[in-house]
């Protein structure tokens, strides 16, 4: 048989059958018999779609006065991938970039105080160096902190309660924490195993046993640990930091006076960021097309 004599009546047949079927407003050029390997388009997002989005689907009413402000960036920028953190440190940030995600979601403050005030310090150079760095690499950062709390379950206290093992005993919009009772150093060993933690600081016997818990990640500040305990007679403050003058030595004192309370101080990074790792499993259905990680800032301490 003469091949190229059956080739070209094969090619004339298929390009009247593709012709026939176009005609009849039935094959569009998109057609896998036109063209191969076409891949469904992505959707895109800007940075204030993406807090639109967040605001939206965890029903959180517009906060007026809020710090949960893009600290760096512009709102109509399109988001290549997003990273969530505690603090967005100079590692986060190159990391991020080596990630191509170009959309920091931080827990905590950017520029060193709870307002993110640039002029807190005048002349800082450490952060005008940081400003530069951010925009070099056209990163956008967000803060995630009123939102993050006012959402249901709180983020922070939810995910610090999923990866300490402590849901079948959490419940949402309470500080207490009702646990099997166990001595305080099993507790601390415990906490220090499961959330990752080198070291923490503890006022207490260690061989005490604890079974209400108030837990209080993060930074309250000395009132709230003190109203709590005094509140919620609990067996054990556990918090992220303290002022050591307020509720570290309310604790001692309450010690020397007969109270049987104890205290945990995890350290104030590493006590939430089990909240901003679980709001990647929150967030990442909600946008399928935008990939969305987690990047741990650490505990910032060495211990000698």
């Amino acid at each position: 048989m003469d091949h190229s004599v059956f080739n070209n009546s094969f090619l004339d047949r298929r390009k009247f059958i593709i012709n026939s079927v176009k005609s009849a407003g039935v094959l569009s050029m998109s057609s896998p018999l036109i063209t191969k390997n076409i891949l469904p388009t992505k959707k895109q997002f800007t940075v204030q779609e993406i807090i639109h989005l967040i605001l939206k689907e965890g029903q959180l009413p517009i906060q007026k006065l809020t710090v949960d402000t893009i600290k760096s960036g512009h709102a109509d920028q399109v988001v290549t991938g997003i990273v969530t953190t505690m603090f967005p440190t100079i590692a986060v940030i190159e990391e991020a970039a080596k990630r191509d995600a170009n959309f920091i979601i931080a827990h905590e403050p950017t520029f060193y105080n709870h307002r993110d005030d640039v002029e807190w310090v005048k002349n800082n150079s450490v952060v005008k160096q940081k400003q530069q760095l951010l925009e070099k690499h056209k990163m956008a950062v967000w803060r995630f902190h009123d939102y993050c709390h006012a959402l249901t379950p709180d983020a922070i206290s939810y995910g610090v309660a999923k990866k300490a093992n402590w849901l079948p005993y959490f419940k949402t919009g309470e500080t207490i924490v009702t646990l099997p009772s166990q001595s305080l150093q099993q507790m601390v060993q415990h906490l220090k195993a499961s959330l990752g933690i080198t070291h923490v600081k503890v006022i207490g016997n260690p061989e005490q046993q604890c079974k209400r818990v108030a837990l209080l990640p993060g930074a309250w500040g000395g009132q709230r640990h003190v109203s709590v305990a005094e509140a919620e007679k609990p067996d054990v403050l556990i918090v992220g930091e303290v002022s050591e003058w307020e509720t570290a030595e309310y604790i001692r004192d309450a010690r020397l006076l007969g109270s049987n309370i104890a205290l945990i101080v995890l350290g104030h990074a590493v006590s939430e960021e089990p909240g901003m790792e679980w709001f990647v499993d929150w967030l990442q259905p909600k946008i399928a097309d935008v990939k969305v990680t987690h990047l741990a800032s650490k505990d910032p301490f060495l211990w000698l």
